[in-house]
C-alpha cells in the first residue's frame, strides 16, 4: 500500500529561475530599490553632472559652450561680488543656525513640560515650517515695507524711534532682516526634532541626579545635552544645508539688495545663469558651494557615529 500511494503522488515541481530570483531577499530588495534609484539618477545625480560640467564650459542661454577648464573659476578668483556673496552665505548662515538651533532648543525644552493643550501648541508652532517659503517670504515683505511696516509702527508706538527704517534698503539692516525671517522660518524644524530627542531620554536619569542633589541647569548640562548630542549633529547639519542653499527667501524679498548686500551664492548663481545668460559662470558658483556641503554631510555621518558608540555597537 505504501508503495502505491507513493506512486501515486505528484512528482516535485522545478522552480524556474524567477521563482528563485524572486525568492532571493536580496535581489527582490535591489528590485525594490530601481525605482527610487532611477528617480535619483534623473533628477539628482544627472542635473548634479551636468552642473559640473557646465561651470567647465563657456555656455550661454541659446548657444552651446564649449570646454573651457577652469576659465569661469579664475574668473570668479578675482569676482568681487562673488566673494560678497560668500561673506554674505557664510554669515547668514553661521548667524541663522546659531539663533535656530538656542531658539529651538529652549522651545523644545519649554514644550517638553507639561502645559495644558500641548498638542495645540505644538501644531502652532509647526505653522511657520509647513507655510509655502514664498507665501512667508512675501508676508515679511510686507512686515519689512518701507513705509507700511508693522515693526516700524510698534517702534514708533512705543517711542523707540522718530521715523521710517529701511529695513530693505539699508544694507546692513538688510542682512538682519533677511536673517530674522530665515530665524522665524526655521525654528520649528529644530525645535520639533530636538523635541523627539528629548522624549527619548529616560526620566530615570533626571530622577535620580536630582535625588543626588542636582540642580536644573547640571542636570542640563551633564544629562540632557550628552544624550541629546547625537541629535543636536543631525539637526543642525540639515539646519545649516537648508540655510546655505537658501533662495526662494532672499531672492522674493531682496533680490540679493541693496547693493548686493544679502546676494548669497545660491542667488547668485541664479542671477548669473538665468537673467544674465552666463550658465557656465552661474554653474561654477553652485560648483563652489560643493566643498562645504560635503563638509557639514561629514559632521553628521560623525554625529550618528557616536551615536552608534552610545549604544554599544562597533566604530
Amino acid at each position: 500500500m505504501a508503495t502505491t500511494a507513493a506512486l501515486s503522488r505528484p512528482a516535485p515541481r522545478e522552480t524556474t529561475l524567477a521563482e528563485r530570483i524572486l525568492q532571493d531577499r536580496n535581489v527582490l530588495g535591489i528590485l525594490f530599490m530601481l525605482p527610487a534609484a532611477a528617480f535619483l539618477f534623473l533628477f539628482l545625480t544627472y542635473p548634479l553632472g551636468l552642473g559640473v560640467y557646465l561651470g567647465f564650459t563657456d555656455t550661454r542661454i541659446g548657444r552651446a559652450g564649449v570646454w573651457v577648464g577652469f576659465e569661469n573659476y579664475e574668473s570668479l578668483w578675482g569676482d568681487s561680488v562673488f566673494w560678497l556673496s560668500v561673506f554674505n552665505t557664510f554669515l547668514y548662515t553661521f548667524v541663522a543656525s546659531i539663533l535656530k538651533f538656542m531658539l529651538g532648543l529652549w522651545l523644545a525644552l519649554l514644550l517638553n513640560e507639561h502645559l495644558p493643550f500641548k498638542a495645540l501648541i505644538r501644531a502652532i508652532v509647526l505653522l511657520p515650517w509647513v507655510v509655502p517659503t514664498v507665501l512667508s517670504a512675501i508676508a515679511f515683505w510686507w512686515i519689512f515695507d518701507a513705509q507700511f511696516s508693522i515693526v516700524t509702527w510698534s517702534l514708533q508706538k512705543l517711542g523707540l524711534v522718530q521715523g521710517s527704517i529701511n529695513w530693505l534698503g539699508d544694507p546692513q539692516i538688510a542682512r538682519a532682516s533677511v536673517i530674522a525671517a530665515n530665524v522665524w522660518r526655521g525654528i520649528p524644524f529644530v525645535a520639533i526634532t530636538l523635541l523627539a530627542g528629548l522624549q527619548t531620554i529616560p526620566p530615570s536619569l533626571h530622577e535620580a541626579a536630582t535625588l543626588d542633589g542636582a540642580t536644573s541647569w547640571q542636570r542640563f548640562w551633564h544629562i540632557t545635552l550628552p544624550m541629546l548630542s547625537p541629535i543636536i549633529a543631525v539637526v543642525m547639519t540639515f539646519s545649516v544645508l537648508f540655510t546655505f542653499t537658501d533662495f526662494q527667501l532672499i531672492y522674493v524679498l531682496t533680490r540679493g539688495g541693496p547693493l548686493n548686500a544679502t546676494h548669497l551664492m545660491a542667488t547668485l548663481s541664479f542671477q548669473r545663469a538665468i537673467p544674465g545668460g552666463q550658465l557656465g559662470e552661474g554653474a561654477a558658483i553652485a560648483v563652489a558651494m560643493v566643498p562645504f556641503l560635503l563638509g557639514a554631510i561629514m559632521f553628521s555621518y560623525f554625529g550618528l557615529q557616536r551615536r552608534r558608540w552610545q549604544q554599544g555597537g562597533q566604530d
